[in-house]
């Protein structure tokens, strides 16, 4: 079993930056993707961004891509998501979550087999 926690986020004011982390623990894979979603109230999961184990690939969805970069640490099992520019409409529930599949960048919810319990990020305007 693998346990995900994230920290960092908060309210910010529109414009402004957030960073957070996510660290894995437990039985991992010898290698995994690992990902970004958020969830707004009222509203399906949706894909933020995803880095591969190299660290090497990133994809981001088009309305984060130039504000957001996504990281990660394997010595330390930790992936992060550096927000700039943050927007009102940024303002959700982030989760991380692990894919031990063959997808270096996976973008769907089933394609994850854990997640995180979620942080939530407030942008006000």
């Amino acid at each position: 079993q693998v346990q995900l926690v994230e920290s960092g986020g908060g309210l910010v004011q529109a414009g402004g930056s957030l960073r957070l982390s996510c660290a894995a623990s437990g039985r991992t894979s010898s290698s995994y993707a690992m990902g970004w979603f958020r969830q707004a109230p009222g509203k399906e999961r949706e894909f933020v961004a995803a880095i591969s184990w190299s660290g090497h690939s990133t994809y981001y969805t088009d309305s984060v891509r130039g504000r957001f970069t996504i990281s990660r640490d394997n010595a330390k099992n930790t992936v992060y998501l550096q927000m700039d520019s943050l927007k009102p409409e940024d303002t959700a529930v982030y989760y991380c979550a692990v894919s031990e599949g063959t997808i270096a960048t996976p973008v769907l919810v089933h394609e994850y087999e854990y997640w995180g319990q979620g942080t939530q990020v407030t942008v006000s305007s």
